[in-house]
C-alpha cells in the first residue's frame, strides 16, 4: 500500500526527474521558432507541488494528492503544464479521503484525470501527452484487475506510457518527419518514471540546489543542480530479441537494478527497450547483447549536461524580481488583464485600458497563479483576460473557478495584434460575455506577422532552415527565411498587405536598433503609405525582432 509519506516522496521524485530532463524535453520541439519550453513549463508546474509538499507531515495519501493538485493548478504553465495539472487534479479527486492507496485506487484516480484532460482541450489530438496518459491509464486499469499491488500497477503505467510515447510519431506525421517523439508525452513519462523510482525502490531522484525551492528559482532549475549526481550516464538501448535466446527479460531488469537506478524496461516478442541511470553504460550494452542485436543506443552524460546548463545560466543578464499585483476590490464594472513581454509592449496595453499586464509570451509562459494575482488586482466586477498567445489560453482558463468575488471572462487572443484590436473593439454597453465574442470577432480579422530567428536546425515546408536564420511567420505559418530581419519584414508585409488594408502597426523588439526600426518603417511607408495608416511602436519585446499588425 502507498501511504501519504510514500506518495509525497513519489511526487517530489517525479518533479525532480522532469527537472533533470527538462532541457532534453525542450529540444524535442520540432518547430524552429524559439518556443521549445515544454520541459520547462511541465517542470515548473510539478515543482510547484514539490515545494508545497516539502514541509507536509501528514499521513494520508488523499491529503498529499490534494495539496499537490492545488499547487500544480496555481503553478501550471503552458498547455502541457496545464494538462499535467488537470491529470493530477483528477488523480486527487479519485483519492479523496483515502488514507492508503492500492493499485485499483491508482488506476481509477488516473482515469478521472485522463477524462478531465481530454475534456479540457477543445480539439484533443492523438499523438500527444493525452495519448500517453490515456494508454498508461488503460494499462494500469488492466493491471489492477490482475493484481492490486500498487508497485505492479504503477510499473504497468510507466511501461505503457513509454510504449505510447514511442508510437506518437506514427500518430502525428510531423513528429515522424522530424524524427522525434512528443515533448509533452516525454515529460509525462519522466514524471511517472521519477515516481516509480520512489514507489518501487524507495529512492527519490536527486535534486540539490544551493538555494531553497522558490518560484523565482524555477527559471534556471536545471542549471542549479549540484554536480554530485550518484549515477552519471542516462543510458537507453533497444534490443532486437534473438528468437533463440532463452534468457528472461525480467532477469535483465533485475541485473540493471544492481548497477544503477531509475530502471524502466519495456519488452514484447520482438524488442526490449531499456532506460537506466548508471556509471557503467558499457556493461548495459554488453548485457543487452546477450538478448539479441542492439537496434539503438543513446548514452548521455547528465553531469556534463547540468554543468553546461549552469554555465549558460550564469551568462544570463541580471534577474528581475517577480512582479506582484496588490489586491483591489471589484468596484468598477469592467477591467482588463493582458499578457505581454517588453516594457514598451506593456505600456501599450496599459494605454489601451489594461489595469494589469502580466509579463509573458513566447518562451516565457506565466503561470495560472500569475494571471490569478493580476485578476484579483484589477478593481472590476467583470475582468476580461487577454492571453495573447495560444500556449497561455489554457492556463488563463484555469483562473475562472478560482475567483469568487468577480466574474472572469477569457478573450482567447492568440497574438499581440489580436489583443490590441480586441481592446479597441470593447463596448461598455454590453455584457462581458457579449464583449468577449465581439472582441474576438474583430481580433480574428487582424493579420499577424512575426519576424524572429530559428532556434534550431530544421526542415519545414520543404525548406532547410539553419539555427540563427531569420524567419518570418504569417498568421502562425512559416513563410520566409532570410539573413536580414528588415528584408524579411518587407517581404512579409508584401504578402500580408492587400487593397483592403487600412492600418499597419509595426512593433520592434529589444534587439532592434532605432536606426533599423526607422529604416523598416520608411520602407513600409514608401510601399504602402498611400493606402494605409502606418504606425511605429517601440515594444522592447524579446524573441521577436518585429511584430506586424495588418487590418
Amino acid at each position: 500500500m502507498i501511504n501519504g509519506e510514500i506518495l509525497k516522496n513519489a511526487i517530489i521524485s517525479g518533479a525532480h526527474n522532469i527537472s533533470v530532463q527538462k532541457n532534453h524535453i525542450n529540444d524535442l520541439n520540432i518547430f524552429p521558432v524559439p518556443d521549445g519550453d515544454t520541459g520547462t513549463n511541465m517542470s515548473m508546474t510539478v515543482m510547484a507541488a514539490a515545494k508545497a509538499l516539502e514541509d507536509y507531515d501528514g499521513e494520508t495519501a488523499g491529503e498529499v494528492a490534494d495539496i499537490a493538485a492545488k499547487a500544480m493548478l496555481r503553478g501550471a504553465r503552458g498547455n502541457s503544464g496545464v494538462i499535467t495539472s488537470i491529470l493530477f487534479r483528477g488523480f486527487a479527486q479519485g483519492l479523496k479521503d483515502v488514507e492508503e492507496v492500492n493499485g485499483k485506487n491508482i488506476a481509477a484516480a488516473l482515469g478521472i484525470g485522463v477524462e478531465a484532460a481530454y475534456k479540457a482541450v477543445a480539439k484533443p489530438t492523438e499523438g500527444t501527452i493525452l495519448t500517453v496518459a490515456r494508454m498508461a491509464y488503460e494499462a494500469g486499469l488492466e493491471a489492477s484487475r490482475e493484481n492490486s499491488d500498487p508497485v505492479f500497477v504503477w510499473q504497468a503505467i510507466v511501461d505503457k506510457a513509454n510504449e505510447a510515447l514511442a508510437i506518437t510519431p506514427e500518430l502525428l506525421p510531423v513528429l515522424k518527419k522530424a524524427g522525434v517523439v512528443d515533448a509533452g508525452g516525454k515529460g509525462l513519462c519522466s514524471i511517472f518514471e521519477g515516481m516509480l523510482c520512489c514507489i518501487k525502490d524507495g529512492q527519490i531522484v536527486e535534486y540539490e540546489d544551493s538555494q531553497p525551492l522558490t518560484m523565482e528559482s524555477f527559471e534556471s532549475a536545471a542549471a542549479e543542480f549540484d554536480d554530485d549526481i550518484e549515477f552519471t550516464y542516462c543510458t537507453e538501448i533497444i534490443v532486437g530479441r534473438d528468437p533463440a535466446c532463452e534468457l528472461e527479460p525480467d532477469d535483465l531488469r533485475s541485473f540493471l537494478q544492481t548497477i544503477g537506478d531509475c530502471v524502466v524496461m519495456v519488452n514484447d516478442e520482438e524488442i526490449i527497450k531499456v532506460h537506466v541511470h548508471t556509471e557503467t553504460p558499457n556493461v548495459v550494452l554488453e548485457k543487452g547483447l546477450t538478448y539479441g542485436q542492439l537496434l539503438a543506443v543513446k548514452v548521455e552524460n547528465m553531469k556534463e549536461q547540468h554543468k553546461n546548463a549552469k554555465e549558460q545560466s550564469k551568462k544570463k543578464s541580471k534577474k528581475k524580481k517577480k512582479e506582484t499585483f496588490a489586491f483591489a476590490a471589484p468596484e468598477e464594472e469592467f477591467g482588463f488583464v493582458a499578457v505581454a513581454a517588453g516594457e514598451g509592449m506593456k505600456t501599450l496595453f496599459r494605454d489601451l485600458g489594461c489595469a494589469n499586464v502580466v509579463s509573458g509570451g513566447q518562451s516565457m509562459n506565466p503561470s495560472t497563479d500569475d494571471i490569478l494575482e493580476a485578476v484579483l488586482g484589477t478593481p472590476a466586477k467583470n475582468v476580461l483576460v487577454l492571453p495573447n498567445n495560444k500556449n497561455i489560453i489554457l492556463a488563463a482558463e484555469q483562473v475562472i473557478p478560482l475567483v469568487e468575488d468577480r466574474k472572469v471572462v477569457i478573450v482567447p487572443t492568440r497574438t499581440i495584434p489580436q489583443g490590441m484590436t480586441a481592446l479597441l473593439n470593447f463596448d461598455p454597453d454590453i455584457s462581458a460575455e457579449s464583449n468577449a465574442q465581439l472582441m474576438m470577432d474583430a481580433a480574428k480579422a487582424v493579420g499577424t506577422g512575426l519576424v524572429t530567428f530559428a532556434a534550431r536546425n530544421s526542415e519545414f515546408g520543404g525548406r532547410k532552415i539553419k539555427e540563427g536564420d531569420i524567419i518570418a511567420l504569417q498568421n502562425g505559418k512559416l513563410t520566409i527565411t532570410e539573413k536580414n530581419a528588415v528584408k524579411a519584414l518587407v517581404k512579409l508585409a508584401k504578402d500580408m498587405v492587400s487593397r483592403d488594408t487600412s492600418f499597419i502597426t509595426l512593433i520592434y523588439g529589444e534587439n532592434v536598433s532605432e536606426e533599423d526600426a526607422n529604416k523598416a518603417y520608411e520602407e513600409l511607408r514608401d510601399k504602402f503609405g498611400s493606402r494605409a495608416d502606418i504606425s511605429l511602436v517601440k515594444g522592447d519585446q524579446p524573441v521577436y525582432y518585429f511584430i506586424l499588425s495588418v487590418e
